[in-house]
């Protein structure tokens, strides 16, 4: 028993030496600043977040009170302000007065008073010497409000604007920055030193581990011998970034510069792992479900060679037809013939089983990708297509020899959730056809433009258009032509529903060889994570023109819910026709990802 009255003794002794936490009064008072102000002075000050923090002890709060005279000064500074005076008091001491060994086991209150005093005025703000492309903060001149941010900026925009015209050691080598408190003024000059123009070295490379020495520096493409460039080693960056090969890619300059005036860069890569997968599932009332997902390896024989494997089921428990399959395989190799070239050999399985026929495919292709720069991509190609279709006519077989052409354009902020920015594709394909199948050239076009209003406000419009010419229907591969109907198209639709009917009476429906489509959304933000959405979707399919003599329209609007992951948003679509006699209900629609 003795042994656990001490046991109970010891805990009960321990329990009052504890530390107990208690909460700390916390308050900031700015004599006659404006709310800007005030808020940056809040958001300068550790002290805040400390004293209403439940995990702050009465240390940290000390030492992030020592801390914020400099924070809170430096926020003055920046607002142009350099004659105010900052009081911290801890329990009524000033906490500069406190030695860091006496620091008080427990704080009750913190009170920060700041006078901002008068704002101060450039009454100089010169930089030299310049280049003539050098582009100074506005709020650099006289006689704006003179932050300590604003001539930070202004060295930086002249030390960069150097480096842009090719001097790459280009530095700040002298600045006068005096403050007049009679007439509360700041006189502000920066000395720049160009430095002597610059030419890339050599590149020195580390980390590499199954990626090969030789084929490294061929997807780098590093610029020895061209006159120095920032955006030449952002380039090079980018180059490496775009493989997936690496998770980190660290290129940094060297410190000093060889003769010659000679600018040598130092690369230090990790590797990722070489091998990924991925899956994907959409949900339709009338289409049924799709499922898809992928297989990748990032670099395949040592050379930074992409393969990359697609299998999807779509149409699973649709009520348009039965399932469809297709199995995809695509091997690309960068840095061929130039740094932002690659070649490609791709190949393609495929069925589909749709309500008015069924198909049998087969692809193979090879040719070359190339970046233009970080918005423009372009693609060319030589392929061969096989189909079998077998309809209401019996089976028929086309065989055509391709040339896909591409060009896209993509400047928006996020791919999969974009709130700003463009996107444009414009795919045109001639081709050859063999034995009973025609020949001509196919064009599709998917143009989409977003912008926001406010941070809960995105509007987004869509514009698709197709058409095939110098062949007939009857000699056109079906998968060439062009339908209207479904969540990629006109939502609230069932799929493919719209197309040209064929033979007499119409007994026969096939795809048209004019397409137009349209789709505008209001995207709100409702919290961080949810957001709300309203469409009209609207699409038409002819056959030898646009005009409503030559094909027919249909239209459909709706409502979403969406719900943002780190994956892209969960989307959920209900919408219903609003015109054309191919749709009868609602029709729902579950993804990942905005429809576009």
């Amino acid at each position: 028993m003795t042994r656990y009255r001490f046991a109970a003794a010891l805990a009960f002794g321990m329990s009052l030496a504890a530390p107990v936490a208690a909460e700390t009064a916390f308050q900031l008072e700015a004599s006659g600043a404006d709310k800007a102000l005030t808020s940056a002075l809040e958001a300068a000050s550790l002290t805040r977040s400390a004293a209403t923090s439940s995990e702050s002890n009465a240390q940290d709060i000390f030492a992030s009170a020592r801390a914020d005279y400099a924070r809170l000064v430096g926020a003055l500074y920046d607002a142009g302000y350099y004659g105010g005076r900052v009081s911290i008091r801890i329990d009524g001491r000033e906490a500069a007065q406190i030695a860091p060994m006496d620091a008080p086991a427990q704080i009750s209150a913190v009170t920060i008073h700041v006078e901002p005093g008068p704002v101060f005025r450039f009454s100089k703000a010169a930089i030299a010497p310049v280049t003539e492309k050098t582009e100074l903060p506005e709020g650099y001149r006289v006689p704006e409000v003179a932050s300590s941010s604003v001539i930070v900026d202004a060295a930086q925009a002249g030390v960069s604007g150097w480096r842009d015209f090719g001097h790459a050691k280009a530095r700040v080598s002298d600045q006068s920055i005096v403050a007049d408190h009679r007439a509360n003024t700041i006189a502000a000059d920066i000395t720049l030193a160009p430095g002597p123009l610059t030419t890339f070295g050599q590149m020195q490379a580390q980390g590499q581990k199954r990626l090969r020495a030789k084929r490294l520096y061929a997807i780098a493409g590093f610029p020895s011998g061209k006159r120095f460039s920032p955006e030449e080693l952002e380039t090079v960056r980018n180059r490496l970034r775009r493989t997936g090969i690496f998770s980190s890619v660290t290129l940094t300059e060297a410190d000093t510069l060889r003769d010659g005036n000679l600018l040598d860069a130092d690369l230090t890569v990790v590797e990722a792992k070489p091998r990924r997968i991925g899956v994907g599932a959409e949900l339709s009332s009338t289409d049924g479900a799709t499922l898809s997902g992928y297989w990748l390896h990032r670099n395949l024989f040592g050379g930074g060679e992409r393969l990359r494997f697609d299998a999807e089921v779509s149409g699973i428990g649709g009520s348009t037809g039965g399932a469809d399959y297709s199995l995809a395989a695509r091997i690309d190799r960068p840095a061929t013939f130039t740094p932002d070239t690659a070649a490609y050999l791709t190949t393609e399985l495929s069925k589909s089983d749709e309500e008015d026929y069924t198909q049998r495919g087969f692809g193979l292709g090879f040719g070359l990708s190339h970046i233009f720069n970080p918005r423009l991509t372009g693609e060319a190609g030589i392929g061969y297509e096989w189909s079998q279709i077998t309809d209401a006519t019996g089976r028929t077989i086309y065989r055509a020899v391709t040339l896909p052409l591409a060009l896209t354009w993509d400047n928006r902020d996020n791919s999969s959730d974009a709130t700003k920015g463009y996107y444009g594709r414009l795919d045109l394909m001639p081709f050859y056809g063999l034995s009973n199948t025609g020949s001509g050239a196919r064009l599709a076009g998917d143009f989409r433009a977003y912008r926001a209003f406010g941070e809960r406000v995105v509007l987004a419009g869509r514009a698709q258009l197709g058409g095939v010419f110098g062949s007939d229907l009857a000699e056109t591969p079906r998968d060439y032509l062009f339908y209207s109907g479904g969540g990629g198209t006109v939502r609230g639709q069932p799929y493919q529903s719209l197309g040209v009917s064929v033979l007499d009476g119409g007994t026969l429906k096939t795809g048209g060889d004019r397409f137009l489509g349209f789709s505008g959304e209001v995207r709100v933000g409702v919290t961080k994570s949810i957001g709300v959405v309203a469409f009209y979707d609207a699409g038409f399919v002819g056959a030898g023109g646009f005009s409503d003599t030559e094909g027919d329209w249909q239209s459909g609007a709706g409502l979403g819910l969406r719900y943002k992951t780190p994956i892209g948003p969960i989307r959920l679509d209900v919408a219903a026709p609003v015109s054309g006699d191919t749709g009868d209900g609602p029709q729902i629609y579950l993804g990942i990802g905005q429809t576009f």
